[in-house]
């Protein structure tokens, strides 16, 4: 995600390397590699000088204070201004009326449908919401299906009428539906365009008459940049949304889109998305984003997935397993399903500060831990929870379960008993594996 950009921000700095004080001189070359590497990413050029004009206003004979280089206080200056474009703050999310009604339109194939998908997800699961999703692309064939299939598999009702060819009454019916059935939310999926046309303006904007919705949300395909940008605006005069939603950020994302919509439309972007899964919507934070375009990564963002995995009854029995050196194969599949649920792994070690650049081009898939997961599997009960009672002979016959070679599976074992080793030298260290101040 926007590497390309963060690369040519991180070379722009490098012309403050060794400086020991901000000048005219140093900052020149530095703004115009910035303002360089906004257009290059699809920032419109306006956007981009007024940007690096505010960095250099703010840049321009600012002391380094103590340790503090002009490179640091440069990125510090550029982060402060990303996120004040992008946005500021989190924008708030409004759930109101009875039921709360979102509208989502969008151009097709900008991920409309999946996003409305996992927005139900998102309202279910993280806000304890009652949901109804309501297929009124009354156009494209699959959409209901494609719907339905996303309902079930989240779990929540859909609302659907295929012979029905009016978008307005179908969304009245289904607000009528969803008041019988005591539904807190309803998410409208509105038919798109393959580019914006009068009969899908005028569609959009007289469901918008007769439902009244709480939150109108714009979907934009990121991998679009000023394209993306241009379409919302459109739409934003006609429609006047109330908040952008990003899809596609795991794609080649230039980050035109992200860095201008905010400017150009007035409206703040309020989700980001990436991939299929319904569980990979993110509530969309400018400060922690600007940190992950400057290669800052986002812990804050790891630490609240990690959060939502958080079983505290199992955390205190696996704690103890630890300490006993009694950790095994079952508590380590374990974790790897856990960690499995947080998202996209390339995504989720690029949050961690230094790594997102080291691993940029390393293809980390998400199946990345299914030769593990598959000899694991391959262990009885018994072998999983006493790793020292496997002898070659029952190596030899995981292996064969596993469609694994002996010496996949020998590595494996090899690296379970190191790490077994790392637990116990932690749980031997002063005050129980923990660095001193912290709590127990």
């Amino acid at each position: 995600m926007f590497n390309s950009l963060s690369e040519k921000l991180e070379s722009a700095f490098k012309n403050l390397k060794g400086q020991a004080r901000i000048n005219d001189l140093n900052i020149a070359n530095t703004v115009k590699d910035i303002r360089r590497a906004l257009i290059d990413a699809d920032v419109n050029f306006k956007i981009a000088k007024e940007f690096t004009d505010k960095v250099k206003d703010k840049a321009l004979g600012e002391k380094v204070i103590n340790a503090i280089s002009p490179g640091q206080l440069m990125v510090k200056i550029v982060q402060d201004e990303l996120a004040e474009l992008m946005g500021g703050t989190e924008a708030q999310f409004h759930i109101t009326g009875n039921p709360a009604v979102i509208l989502v339109a969008g151009l097709q194939g900008s991920g409309k449908t999946t996003f409305t998908g996992k927005l139900a997800n998102y309202l279910k699961t993280k806000k304890a919401k009652s949901v109804l999703v309501v297929a009124a692309d009354i156009y494209r064939p699959a959409a209901i299906d494609q719907l339905t299939v996303l309902a079930e598999q989240v779990g929540v009702d859909i609302y659907s009428e295929r012979e029905n060819k009016n978008a307005v009454a179908i969304a009245q019916n289904a607000i009528k539906e969803a008041k019988a059935k005591n539904k807190n939310v309803v998410i409208i999926d509105t038919a798109g365009r393959l580019a914006i046309d009068e009969a899908m303006m005028t569609e959009v904007a007289d469901i918008k008459s007769a439902v009244n919705p709480a939150e109108i949300l714009f979907v934009v395909d990121s991998m679009t940049g000023q394209d993306a940008v241009n379409t919302a605006k459109a739409f934003n005069d006609r429609l006047d949304f109330t908040g952008v939603v990003l899809t596609k950020l795991d794609g080649d994302t230039r980050g035109g889109a992200a860095l201008s919509i905010k400017y150009t439309v007035q409206k703040p972007i309020k989700f980001v998305s990436s991939g299929e899964k319904m569980d990979t919507l993110d509530v969309f934070y400018p400060d922690r984003m600007a940190q992950r375009i400057l290669g800052m990564g986002d812990i804050t963002s790891l630490v609240e997935k990690a959060q939502a995995q958080y079983d505290e009854a199992e955390a205190k029995r696996l704690e103890k397993k630890i300490r006993k050196n009694q950790f095994d194969f079952q508590d380590f599949l374990d974790q790897l399903q856990q960690i499995k649920k947080m998202g996209n792994l390339k995504d989720l070690m690029g949050m961690i500060p230094g790594v997102g650049k080291a691993i940029k081009d390393v293809d980390i898939k998400d199946d990345a831990f299914k030769g593990i997961e598959a000899i694991i599997s391959s262990m009885t009960p018994y072998e999983r929870a006493n790793p020292d009672s496997i002898n070659p002979s029952r190596k030899q016959r995981i292996a064969k379960g596993a469609g694994k070679d002996m010496n996949e599976v020998n590595a494996f074992m090899k690296q379970f008993d190191q790490m077994k080793q790392m637990m116990k030298m932690m749980n031997n260290m002063p005050m129980g594996g923990k660095f001193p101040g912290m709590r127990r």
